[in-house]
């Protein structure tokens, strides 16, 4: 198991996000376990999952891509990107306000975990201007192998998520009841089940010569 940073994030903190240092970073983690991996992205990450999993089919024998159903472009893509520009303005660039939210929207326990990698603040902006030239559909028509969509109820991040499961080959939706848009911190119990179960069913595929696994 790895966990991988992408720009600006984690260990990569100060990092510049640009496409081709997110694609390495995915791709190092991926070469560190070595094989066949099952890939599991969300929200900015999962984005980043479907890209990588449609240019390196052969590398990934299932995609789970959480809190990513929704087109990057358009209002959605624009109000974000204003926020961010906005936030960045603020004195501590917003790392008070990031604190107050996560607080607010969180259990206590992830909202430990939430900063506990530090706060991806400088890179917000280039983050999703970088994501915004993504393709997911296309992505996930291109990538042969099995697809969960994993989305929490109240997530407005779902908002195309009919459309994302129509061009995955083979895929399969999750809606997890009451959870927001951090759905792996808001359910973590329920989140951790529907992995193993992806996890349990990888493995069965496999063993039974499952080409796409």
């Amino acid at each position: 198991m790895a966990a991988v940073d992408l720009p600006g994030h984690g260990s990569r903190l100060g990092e510049p996000f640009t496409a081709v240092a997110a694609r390495r970073a995915i791709d190092e983690g991926v070469t560190s376990l070595g094989g066949r991996v099952m890939l599991v992205g969300l929200s900015l990450g999962g984005y980043w999952a479907i890209d990588y999993a449609a240019t390196h089919p052969e590398r990934v024998i299932g995609l789970v891509a959480s809190s990513c159903s929704a087109l990057p472009r358009g209002p959605l893509l624009g109000g974000y990107r204003a926020l961010a520009r906005g936030i960045r303005r603020l004195p501590d660039r917003g790392l008070l306000l990031h604190r107050t939210i996560a607080r607010a929207f969180l259990p206590q326990q992830g909202a430990l975990d939430v900063m506990a990698g530090g706060v991806a603040l400088d890179v917000m902006d280039a983050g999703l201007r970088a994501t915004g030239r993504l393709t997911p559909l296309r992505s996930l028509a291109a990538y042969p192998g099995p697809v969960w969509l994993i989305n929490g109820s109240r997530d407005h991040f779902r908002l195309h998520e009919h459309r994302f499961l129509a061009a995955c080959r083979r895929g399969t939706l999750i809606v997890v009841p009451g959870a927001t848009h951090l759905v792996s911190l808001v359910q973590p119990e329920l989140f951790s089940e529907h992995l193993t179960a992806v996890a349990q069913t990888l493995t069965e595929r496999k063993c039974f010569g499952d080409s796409a696994a």
